[in-house]
């Protein structure tokens, strides 16, 4: 015979206090492990953005950024020349001759951290058309202005329209702020590329990013680079590969590091579901010994107990995973390894993680009820209706 359900459904709510004890440490649980993927997601977002399907970068093989990249110019002009980089309507090779390094500047919120700031051609704005200024202009190509990101625009003093920011040996005034859909760039500052190499007196780009007319095209080039004795220290990729290996090892630490916590505090989650179900099954001694006396198999009572612990930890997997969903609306900053400067991202939420996170919570139950269930179904019927 199996036990009713409203049966176990009367006996959910029959212990309120010990019941949410239990859901509010589920639910705390779930709402750190749903963060963390959460932020991991929100990196891996931001950066892949970054990127498109429909450009590729040149870097120097064995740089893992643009900062410790180095194309020389006279390699940059040969690469320029290359079959396969999309024309504009003059004729013009759509490319990007980009230099990037880092400045450091104060937060808002108080202490230091480094911006990018990058040296870009004026071929980017085809490159990047998602890329838009929200305040004041463009800056011009030979003078000493920047644009800024608008999440390094909401997040440092002097970053400000009309600031002027001292780098490269001179004072450089911003113009405008951009919008770059959540990408990285937001959290950047873009300037004209041959006025940064000048000022840092650098005979050279540190990548270069440009328009392919094809993946078949793409392909050629690459082999054509490969037996170029000139070429074959310079790599080409796909941007928004580039840029999705950059956000893996960010967000697989990030995940790492949240998860070890997750972790610590999800053994006292099942520990206090575990005691939840071990006070129910003493205080319903007597009734378990009358449902086996009615007929009702050992393993029905196991399921009904084991079924209780597993709804007390969905219930607290779903408040925990709502309350994480609120982080949605929030951005926060970390740094970036790969280019050594501050990130600003949002947190982001997947299918995936709402189903990771409740089948966390509800492993979080098995583990926690499995015990006392077993306990539960292996008693003796005499023995329990004695109460013993």
């Amino acid at each position: 015979m199996n036990i009713p359900f409203y049966y176990i459904l009367k006996n959910f709510f029959a212990r309120k206090l010990t019941a949410s004890i239990t859901i509010v440490g589920v639910a705390l649980v779930v709402f750190v492990f749903a963060a963390v993927l959460m932020m991991a997601y929100g990196v891996e977002k931001a950066l892949i953005a970054t990127g498109s399907d429909e450009n590729a970068i040149i870097t120097r093989k064995g740089s893992n950024n643009e900062i410790s990249s180095i194309i020389d110019l006279p390699t940059a002009n040969e690469l320029s020349t290359l079959k396969g980089i999309a024309k504009d309507a003059q004729g013009k090779p759509i490319v990007s001759y980009e230099v990037a390094t880092v400045i450091n500047l104060d937060k808002k919120s108080g202490g230091m951290s480094n911006v990018s700031v990058r040296g870009v051609s004026p071929q980017v704005f085809t490159l990047r058309p998602n890329v838009k200024i929200v305040q004041g202009v463009w800056f011009k190509n030979g003078a000493r202005e920047i644009v800024v990101g608008k999440q390094a625009n909401e997040r440092f003093t002097g970053a400000g329209l009309g600031d002027k920011v001292k780098f490269g040996g001179d004072f450089w005034t911003i113009v405008g702020v951009m919008d770059a859909g959540g990408s990285a760039f937001d959290s950047e500052m873009w300037g004209d590329v041959e006025q940064l190499r000048g000022a840092y007196k650098r005979e050279a780009y540190s990548s270069m990013t440009f328009r392919f007319e094809s993946k078949d095209e793409l392909e050629v080039m690459k082999s054509k680079m490969t037996s170029d004795p000139r070429l074959n220290q310079m790599e080409v990729e796909v941007e928004r590969s580039f840029f999705e290996k950059q956000a893996a090892a960010l967000s697989t630490f990030l995940r790492i590091l949240g998860l070890v916590i997750t972790i610590i505090f999800s053994v006292g989650a099942m520990i206090g579901a575990m005691i939840t179900m071990y006070t129910s099954v003493a205080n319903r001694t007597v009734e378990i010994g009358t449902l086996r006396a009615l007929g009702f198999h050992k393993w029905s009572v196991l399921f009904a107990f084991l079924f209780e612990s597993l709804m007390l930890s969905f219930v607290g997997g779903l408040i925990g995973l709502v309350l994480a969903s609120g982080l949605t609306f929030f951005s926060i900053s970390t740094m970036n390894f790969s280019s050594f400067s501050e990130l600003a991202f949002s947190f982001a939420l997947s299918p995936m993680i709402v189903v990771l996170s409740l089948g966390f919570a509800v492993l979080m139950g098995f583990v926690g009820g499995v015990l006392p269930s077993l306990r539960a179904s292996g008693m003796k019927i005499v023995d329990s209706l004695r109460g013993a």
